[in-house]
């Protein structure tokens, strides 16, 4: 295939940008002008990022160490899905982020590695096989500790080292599986359905498993899947909400994405279809999903309440990939993208909130409602999205993950795997719909007297408002996202 490398202007672009960034922090320039710079990359980026996914499967080496090793990039469904949400939602938040930081010290070093982060989100979602991939893995990981430490007081720095220790020891367990299944032709090009040598690994059966079962641990982890959730509800508060609608929206989801190339375009679904790996992979989302939402519901602390919704949200799509069948395959890509809109848009609303209000616990928001209501109104509607109540997008994904889990022949969790997503879905209404009602209707003993209107700019609210819009109208014309689900599926089963 002939060499493409405009591939490589959206990776290293932003990079570039973002090192720039950090430079400004000594230039005698005013903060509008540092901004536009900013402004301009995160802009630039988008239209780099749309002109390489117009362009067809194009590809590009950047790197070929050995005869068999290299570190490539190249487009597939997989790539613009991945690739258009995280640019799209990355200059949003980036937007909404110019009001935020105002407040904020050292906001140079946030945005010069908040650009760093969005070329290594870019490289991972163009990496054409496991090194690459593993390479801008771990960027990703390094290059987006300091979003979490931003504040550097000690609550945080004790949260980055958490976010960190759990990145680590998920990637090398991630880098175990890589070293073991090498000789089985597992740092090839993805392809749709594994590339495995089928004749390197019979015999060994045992060790693919195992190695397997390793990777998806251990990719799990950016995932916040159980027992390597922990980083997500200790991370979330202490970072800038910018910072934690990314982390929880978008860096999350490179994490199922490292998943659905293990799975499904490494060693193929067909090698773990009714095997123990299987089993335990769908027993781990199916807690993580209880446990995330249980944890959600008596948490007290709005951020921290989110952070845990996260983990039981997330999961969602890790189970629709553990059932191994189109429709729910399908069903987790829809959420991939839909959870990213109302995530995103929940953590800049609660950030919206402390940044207007400084209250940061659920308690403390009665009557929020009659001070935001654009905010609230916002809030509420995508955490109906969330719950899945149609005609919102979340509906539509639902109902693809549980027909697929329903007909997909695994025994007790066909059946077991709907019922915990309406109990998740019922505990989802009961943690996130109570900050609409008493934000909205305080109560006959509430002092309408104090109200006083605290609405953020325009730069704050345009952004959730956006995402909002897109969270329900996807579920009315969810047409676009559905085809592009369904082309990747068709490729796979």
């Amino acid at each position: 295939m002939e060499q493409d490398f405009l591939l490589l202007l959206p990776i290293f672009f932003p990079m570039a940008a973002g090192i720039l960034t950090l430079a400004l922090a000594k230039a005698k320039m005013g903060r509008k002008a540092k901004l536009t710079v900013v402004f301009g990359a995160l802009v630039l980026e988008l239209l780099f990022t749309i002109l390489c996914l117009m362009r067809g499967d194009v590809s590009v080496t950047l790197w070929q160490l050995t005869d068999t090793i290299r570190i490539s990039f190249h487009v597939d469904t997989i790539s613009r899905i991945f690739a258009g949400l995280s640019v799209s939602v990355w200059l949003l938040v980036g937007c909404f982020a110019f009001s935020y930081m105002s407040h904020e010290e050292h906001e140079e070093r946030f945005f010069g590695f908040y650009l760093i982060v969005e070329g290594a989100l870019t490289a991972l979602s163009f990496a054409d096989n496991m090194v690459g991939f593993y390479v801008f893995f771990e960027v990703m990981t390094f290059t987006s500790l300091p979003l979490v430490l931003h504040e550097m007081t000690k609550p945080a720095i004790m949260a980055g080292l958490k976010y960190l220790f759990y990145s680590v020891a998920g990637a090398f367990m991630a880098l175990f599986g890589i070293f073991f299944l090498a000789g089985y032709g597992a740092i090839g090009s993805f392809q749709a359905g594994g590339i495995l040598d089928a004749s390197a690994t019979a015999g060994h059966e045992g060790l693919l498993l195992a190695s397997a079962f390793m990777m998806i641990i251990g990719f799990g982890t950016k995932a916040g899947m159980f027992p390597m959730h922990g980083w997500l509800p200790t991370a979330h508060p202490e970072a800038p909400a910018p910072a934690s609608a990314v982390l929880s929206g978008v860096i999350t989801k490179m994490g199922v994405l490292a998943v659905i190339r293990v799975v499904y375009y490494v060693i193929g679904p067909d090698i773990l279809r009714r095997t123990w790996v299987q089993t335990v992979w769908m027993i781990l989302t199916l807690t993580t999903i209880f446990l995330g939402s249980m944890m959600a519901y008596k948490e007290k602390i709005m951020k921290k309440r989110l952070a845990y919704s996260t983990v039981s949200q997330v999961s969602y799509i890790l189970f629709g990939l553990s059932l191994l069948h189109p429709a729910a395959f399908i069903g987790a890509i829809a959420h991939v993208i839909f959870h990213s809109l109302v995530k995103n848009t929940l953590f800049l609303g609660a950030g919206a909130i402390i940044y207007k209000t400084g209250k940061t616990k659920v308690a403390e928001l009665r009557g929020i409602g009659k001070e935001m209501p654009v905010t609230i109104w916002c809030f509420t509607l995508v955490s109906i999205t969330l719950v899945g109540i149609p005609p919102t997008s979340g509906f539509v994904s639902k109902w693809y993950l549980a027909t697929g889990a329903l007909s997909s022949g695994t025994g007790v969790f066909s059946w077991l795997g709907p019922v915990i997503l309406l109990i998740s879905a019922l505990l989802t209404a009961g943690y996130l719909l109570p900050v609409t009602i008493h934000g909205f209707f305080p109560g006959a003993d509430y002092d309408y007297g104090s109200l006083e209107k605290r609405e953020p700019s325009a730069l704050m609210t345009v952004p959730m408002i956006l995402m909002t819009m897109g969270a329900v109208a996807l579920g009315m014309f969810p047409g676009v996202i559905l085809n592009a689900a369904s082309a990747a599926a068709e490729l796979l089963f």
